[in-house]
Formats: C-alpha cells, sequence, structure tokens
C-alpha cells in the first residue's frame, strides 16, 4: 500500500488514540464531562464521548481528501498548504479554547466573531480547516459542539466564496493572464 493510500487510515489511528487518550485522562480525573449547549443548563448536554465518532470521522475525511491531492510536496503525509491550514485551525481552535478555559471571556467573544471574518478569507469550509479547528477545541469542549461551531462557520465560508465568486465573474474582474 503506497503512502497516498495508507494515509487516511493512518491519520484516523492517530486521531483516534488523541480522542481515546482525551476521555481516558477525563475518566480518571473526574469523570467524562458533558456540556450544554450554548452553555445554559437549561439545554441539552452533550457528552464528550461523542468525539470518538467525530474526530476520526473528520479525519477519514481529511485522508480521502489528501490522496487525490496533487502535492508532491509532502511534511508528515500531508500536503504542506493543507498541514498549514491544519496548525493554523488547530492553533486558533486552542487559543479560544484556552482563553475560555481562563475566563476572559471578551477574548473567546472576539475570537469568535474572528472566525467569521476568517470564513470570508480562507476556505475554511476544507477538512483540514475543521480537523485542526476541532482538535484544537477538544481538551475544552469535546469533539462535538467544536464541529457544530465549525460546520456553521464553514456554511458561511462556502456561501459567501461561492456569492463572491459569482459577483466578481458578473462584473468580469478577470486574472492578469487572461
Amino acid at each position: 500500500m503506497t503512502e497516498p493510500n495508507r494515509f487516511p487510515i493512518v491519520l484516523s489511528v492517530v486521531v483516534l488514540l488523541f480522542a481515546v487518550g482525551h476521555l481516558s485522562f477525563e475518566h480518571f480525573t473526574g469523570g467524562v464531562r458533558s456540556h450544554n449547549l450554548l452553555n445554559d443548563p437549561d439545554l441539552p448536554a452533550i457528552s464528550n464521548w461523542l468525539g470518538l465518532i467525530t474526530l476520526p470521522a473528520i479525519a477519514v475525511i481529511l485522508g480521502l481528501r489528501v490522496r487525490t491531492y496533487p502535492a508532491p510536496a509532502r511534511l508528515f503525509g500531508l500536503p504542506r498548504p493543507m498541514l498549514v491550514a491544519l496548525v493554523g485551525a488547530l492553533l486558533y481552535g486552542a487559543a479560544m479554547a484556552i482563553s475560555f478555559w481562563l475566563g476572559f471571556e471578551n477574548i473567546t467573544f472576539a475570537a469568535f466573531v474572528g472566525l467569521f471574518v476568517c470564513a470570508l478569507v480562507f476556505p475554511v469550509y476544507r477538512a483540514e480547516y475543521i480537523l485542526g479547528f476541532v482538535i484544537g477545541m477538544t481538551a475544552t469542549f469535546g469533539g462535538l459542539l467544536p464541529l457544530i461551531v465549525a460546520l456553521v462557520v464553514a456554511v458561511v465560508s462556502f456561501l459567501s466564496r461561492l456569492l463572491i465568486g459569482k459577483v466578481v465573474k458578473l462584473i468580469g474582474i478577470r486574472n492578469k493572464s487572461d
């Protein structure tokens, strides 16, 4: 099996081990946590156990996307542009999670609003952005709540980029190569 064909499996196993490690730590330090939607006790709670499903599923999607990506320059099995996107999203998600965990709600809110600005600039609907963001927030929020946030931002990103592309085509802006 060649490296690109093996990569989805390896990535999924690594992410699954991360999820198992995170849940094991929670289990042995007071129990696996649950989080209420919008941090409101009146709304349903979502268990961190769901991270065992969501994180490997995103990893499989990214792994399958990597197999079709035409990039000869790879680092850790990922094409460099994908690796940069994954690490950037991971750091952004981790910064949001840490600011929330430390009680800096203003910074967390500013970073949340910044997600929508990033959605206009970057194609955050791609699997590498979603996986990085979700992994970055998993230790604080589990594996499902960050995925919900990431999917909302991904839809905004996809639709805004589609709309901007249509507007650019409509008004006739062309590349210099045309």
